[in-house]
């Protein structure tokens, strides 16, 4: 057997980091396995030391992942066991057994503060979030998030967990949703001592996450223990983050008792998000799961046909690129126009509007529609200026007058010169061209987009 420090720097080692930071990216390897170390290794069994605070996230989510790369480093036949605090051995696949307390590392890894897209629709409910997690019980409390399915608010109720595992020093953090809350308070009662140990594993939180609150309606048992709950966090000074798809009064079933505790703190909602937010968050996407090579106008087209969730945003872009593996063609405008035919059709006949251009050239060139309508003239905002000029004029049936009072109260002679700029440019620059060639076929397929 290896010695410890032999172990850790040992080549077969070395290959077990480096394929989990293959599988996992840099930054998920960080967060859960940066401070996993190799203990013994006997040949067949390997023994690892990690937090066990760690240790259960990393079984229930990452033991195939871990499985695989320490075969690749140690052999086809290697097992993997943490060592307990005795010393003694402990499978990894142990620490995978159901528990009636919830789990403190029940958190997607990639759910964080910094991979949350913010745009003007979300601000509000990013900007409490983030200060729940700063100052847990000090700023709003409880924090109740409401929004149509797939905007974000489970996104953000993980983000304020995995804050806190990480800088929360040492504060208890439970996540649940109503249905396990439900399902864990049935189980409890038969016995008292199982319900002590589910009222304890709640009501001892520092902080407290509970998503779709919307399902206590009807569930009078699971309603009173959520109550009794809800206040003795409350009142202790506790953190309650909630989340829901309707505002607390709108919870016409729930009790009025609970009502008026939701509605209490801060309520923040999130709205659908705009084209430009709809493109970062997923240009955000394609970088995490590292799409490459990627026409940068399939990102726009997507983001102009898709507008109703975040999550049907990332589903179309992530059936695109399956499409395209499966096809083995380029992901490109004309392919992502054929999947999105199928899977999010057209549903109107829309024209396309100043609104709608000044959108998408802000988002292609990544400037703002104020940047678009304001005085500057620095390269980097007259040149989307100029093409958006252009699309007013060519896709549009606005007059000179109307155009140039949608770019900031610009005059006729402004709007014919950027549109003899464009037209100038196009025909010395082929790159130039190429780019706006690929903007008009984004605008032109999301006609139907009625978001704007």
């Amino acid at each position: 057997m290896e010695l410890p420090a032999q172990l850790e720097f040992s080549p077969a080692w070395r290959q077990v980091r480096a394929e989990l930071v293959r599988a996992l990216g840099e930054a998920t390897f960080e967060i859960w396995f940066s401070e996993v170390r190799p203990q013994a290794w006997d040949g067949s069994v390997l023994i690892l030391h990690g937090p066990v605070t760690k240790r259960r996230w990393i079984s229930g989510r990452y033991r195939p992942v871990l499985e695989r790369s320490v075969q690749a480093g140690f052999g086809p036949a290697a097992r993997v066991e943490f060592a307990t605090e005795r010393g003694r051995a402990r499978s990894v696949a142990d620490d995978h057994q159901p528990d009636l307390a919830p789990s403190a590392f029940d958190f997607n890894p990639r759910y964080t503060f910094e991979q949350f897209i913010i745009g003007d629709d979300n601000r509000l409910a990013h900007a409490a979030a983030l200060a729940v997690a700063e100052m847990p019980g000090g700023a709003y409390n409880p924090l109740f998030l409401y929004s149509p399915p797939g905007l974000g608010k489970t996104h953000l109720l993980h983000a304020v967990g995995n804050y806190l595992l990480m800088y929360g020093a040492g504060a208890t953090v439970r996540y649940t949703t109503v249905e396990t809350f439900t399902n864990q308070f049935v189980s409890a009662l038969e016995s008292k001592k199982a319900i002590e140990r589910f009222k304890h594993a709640y009501r001892d939180a520092d902080v407290l996450l509970i998503d779709d609150v919307q399902f206590l309606a009807s569930k009078a048992r699971t309603e009173e223990e959520f109550f009794h709950t809800f206040n003795a966090l409350y009142e202790s000074g506790r953190q309650l983050v909630i989340t829901c798809d309707r505002l607390p009064l709108q919870l016409t079933s729930v009790a009025e008792r609970l009502r008026e505790r939701f509605n209490s703190g801060l309520v923040a909602e999130l709205r659908p998000p705009d084209l430009a937010t709809r493109v970062a968050i997923l240009r955000k996407r394609a970088q995490l799961d590292r799409i490459t090579p990627l026409d940068p106008g399939v990102l726009e087209l997507i983001a102009a046909r898709v507008t109703s969730n975040i999550r049907s945003l990332e589903g179309a872009l992530i059936q695109v690129v399956a499409y395209a593996s499966l096809a083995d063609r380029p992901i490109d405008i004309p392919l992502a126009t054929e999947m999105l035919d199928r899977i999010h059709p057209r549903v109107g006949s829309d024209p396309i509007t100043i609104d709608r251009i000044q959108q998408a050239v802000g988002a292609h060139y990544e400037v703002s529609v104020d940047e678009l309508r304001s005085s500057g003239r620095t390269a980097r905002i007259a040149w989307p200026r100029q093409v958006a000029i252009h699309f007013a004029r060519n896709l549009t049936r606005s007059s000179l007058e109307d155009i140039g009072a949608a770019f900031g109260g610009r005059n006729h002679a402004t709007v014919i010169h950027a549109c003899k700029r464009v037209s100038d440019r196009l025909l010395d620059d082929a790159d130039a061209a190429a780019d706006v060639h690929k903007l008009e076929g984004v605008l032109r397929a999301g006609q139907g987009d009625r978001d704007s």
